[in-house]
C-alpha cells in the first residue's frame, strides 16, 4: 500500500524546478514533440534477479527513448507517496481555487531527481509533449499539471520524480549480460496501482526464444 505521507519538501524541490525554467527540463531530458520510432521504445524495461543495483531491484521501466544516443525511460513500480494537488500548483503560480485531491508521486529513476515528470495517454499532447507510440506520451511542462487539476488532461497519467538514463550502447550491454528482459507493454500494467505485483507480472511476459 502506497503511504499517504507529508511530502512537502519534495514538492517544494519539485515545483522549483518546474517554474524555474520551462525549458531546460524537457531538453535535459531529451524531450521534444515527436514520434519515436525506434524498436524498444514503448516496450518495458525489467530487471532481473541478477541486477542486484539497488536503484533498480526488481523495477519496471517503461522506455521513452532508444536511438544510437542512449536510452531514456520512467520507473513505473516504485511509488513515493502522495502530495495535494494544491500544493504543487500553487507555487507555479496556477490558481489552485477549488482543487481538491492528491497526486501521486513515483521514483522515475535516479537522474535529475527534483525533474518531475507525467507518464500518461496519448490522448493529450502539449507544450514539451513527447509522443512514444500511438497510445503512450511523456510531459514535462507544468501545463500538463494545469490541464490534470481542470480535469483536461491525460485519461491516465503517472507522476514521476526523475528517470533512467542510459549512454550509447549501455543499455545493449546490460541487456545481454542478463541484467534487464523487455517485454510488451499495455496501459493496465503502467498505470495500475497495484504495485507490489507489477514485477512479476511483467516478468511473466518474457517470452522464451528458441
Amino acid at each position: 500500500m502506497v503511504r499517504l505521507v507529508n511530502l512537502a519538501a519534495v514538492a517544494a524541490v519539485l515545483v522549483l524546478n518546474l517554474a524555474g525554467d520551462n525549458t531546460r527540463g524537457a531538453a535535459a531530458a531529451g524531450i521534444q514533440t515527436r514520434l519515436v520510432a525506434d524498436s524498444l521504445a514503448g516496450q518495458l524495461l525489467v530487471a532481473t534477479p541478477q541486477l542486484t543495483d539497488p536503484r533498480f531491484v526488481q523495477t519496471v521501466v517503461y522506455l521513452v527513448r532508444y536511438d544510437a544516443s542512449g536510452a531514456m525511460g520512467l520507473v513505473v513500480n516504485r511509488p513515493l507517496g502522495d502530495v495535494p494537488m494544491a500544493r504543487v500548483l500553487e507555487p507555479l503560480g496556477i490558481d489552485a481555487t477549488g482543487v481538491s485531491g492528491s497526486i501521486r508521486v513515483h521514483y522515475g529513476g535516479p537522474v535529475e531527481r527534483a525533474r518531475g515528470l507525467v507518464l500518461h495517454t496519448a490522448d493529450y499532447v502539449g507544450e514539451g509533449t513527447l509522443v512514444v507510440s500511438n497510445t503512450m506520451a511523456l510531459s514535462a511542462h507544468p501545463e500538463v499539471l494545469r490541464a490534470m487539476a481542470a480535469g483536461k488532461g491525460p485519461r491516465l497519467t503517472l507522476f514521476a520524480l526523475g528517470y533512467a538514463g542510459w549512454g550509447p550502447g549501455q543499455l545493449d550491454a546490460e541487456i545481454d549480460a542478463g541484467h534487464w528482459i523487455t517485454v510488451p507493454s499495455d496501459e493496465a500494467l503502467v498505470f495500475d496501482d497495484d504495485h507490489r505485483t507489477k514485477w512479476e507480472r511483467a516478468v511473466a511476459r518474457r517470452t522464451i526464444k528458441l
